[in-house]
């Protein structure tokens, strides 16, 4: 962890540069550290009948319930040039971008696309070109519909196999000029959001009264994807080390999504429940990574409906990330709840009511806009020091 507690000691210095003073420039910040931006394929290529790329989940999901599409999106995949532009006048470093995995491997396994091949070889060359380090995310939420269809993506551990095989084409054929990896991105609310909550594809919830999905079981199956996607990764890491590593000297690491998160009261209970959401939200996909094993608090809580890691697993997975990825949008607060609890009354068994904590935002908040809450970023570093 030498190398994480230095990356955080450089972030929280920053943080205290910025708090103390009214203006700082690029001076201001290491050499090493990168000012970029980031999307993902479906919010940004557009295209998605153009050129052999075949139907994700995403497509799938978005025509549900008349919800809107990424049919054209930024239409990233005929101005890749003009934004790559943008980008450098703008004086980014830094550009991460998700590989449809449709777009590159139209099946889910098999042949590669040429034409989806060549988007991305020139869309990286265009970074280069201009000085922009390309950031590689594998995996944002579009599996192909195809594997979904034939054994049900993430809860099924066939998704290793395939997500390392197409991990291995990406690698190969990208990585002597892309440094740095994201296997998959955002995990801990992609198990959350897709497999609990059924507000991502591909759309899985009990029944509640929030969300009519048609299929799924949030009481195991966000711990059964969450797992399956920590193996993925650490599959793909391996590869990575063992295959391409030395010469194409790169980076390879897991995103999670950080919350800030700070009491609701100074009660006992709500200081209890910040730190079982710490271990239900951070711990999850951390704990893992750094020593093998998931929280003791969720153990607790889930018993047999949390999967358990073989020895050999555990060790696969334990160092597997050389870095690991910390998005942060927003700080909210954590107040104690159990089964009556009036926001959790209609829910049934699901992450949430499994974690016996809630979340409520801070002030003009809403689920669709969050407000910049500067120093809840600080107290995310805070968590990753005292934890790990």
């Amino acid at each position: 962890m030498q190398a994480f507690s230095h990356l955080l000691l450089s972030f929280l210095v920053i943080l205290f540069a910025i708090s103390c003073s009214d203006a700082f420039t690029r001076n201001d910040f290491p050499e090493e550290f990168l000012f970029g931006a980031a999307t993902s394929a479906y919010q940004w290529e557009g295209a998605v009948d153009e050129d052999g790329r075949t139907p994700s989940v995403w497509d799938t999901f978005s025509r549900s319930y008349s919800r809107g599409n990424g049919d054209i999106a930024c239409d990233g995949y005929h101005k890749y040039k003009e934004d790559v532009k943008l980008m450098a006048e703008m004086g980014l470093e830094a550009f991460r971008f998700s590989i449809s995995w449709t777009r590159l491997i139209p099946k889910g396994r098999g042949p590669i696309n040429p034409k989806g091949l060549l988007f991305y070889k020139n869309l990286i060359q265009e970074l280069r070109t201009n000085g922009i380090e390309p950031h590689v995310t594998l995996y944002h939420y579009d599996l192909p519909q195809s594997l979904e269809h034939e054994y049900g993506g993430w809860i099924n551990r066939k998704i290793i196999e395939d997500f390392t095989a197409f991990a291995d084409v990406c690698f190969r054929e990208f990585g002597d000029d892309v440094k740095l990896w994201t296997t998959i991105n955002e995990a801990n609310i992609f198990a959350i959001a897709s497999y609990s909550e059924g507000f991502a594809p591909p759309g899985h919830c009990s029944p509640t009264s929030f969300f009519n999905c048609s299929t799924g079981n949030s009481s195991t199956e966000p711990y059964l994807a969450g797992h399956n996607m920590l193996l993925a990764h650490a599959s793909a890491s391996k590869l990575y080390k063992l295959k391409y590593k030395s010469k194409q000297r790169g980076s390879i690491g897991l995103s999670i999504y950080a919350f800030g998160l700070t009491p609701y009261s100074n009660s006992k209970e709500d200081e209890i429940a910040t730190q079982r959401a710490k271990d239900f939200l951070f711990g999850w996909m951390l704990k893992p990574l750094v020593f093998g094993d998931y929280p003791d608090a969720m153990k607790r809580v889930l018993g047999p409906r949390l999967p358990v890691f073989s020895e050999e697993e555990s060790e696969q997975v334990k160092g597997s990330s050389d870095f690991v990825g910390i998005i942060h949008y927003t700080t909210v607060y954590v107040r104690n709840s159990t089964s009556t609890t009036p926001s959790l009354i209609p829910r049934r068994q699901d992450f949430f009511t499994d974690m016996g904590a809630e979340t409520i935002f801070m002030g003009n908040s809403t689920f669709f806009e969050w407000d910049s809450i500067p120093w809840g970023l600080e107290s995310v570093f805070g968590v990753c020091e005292t934890e790990l």
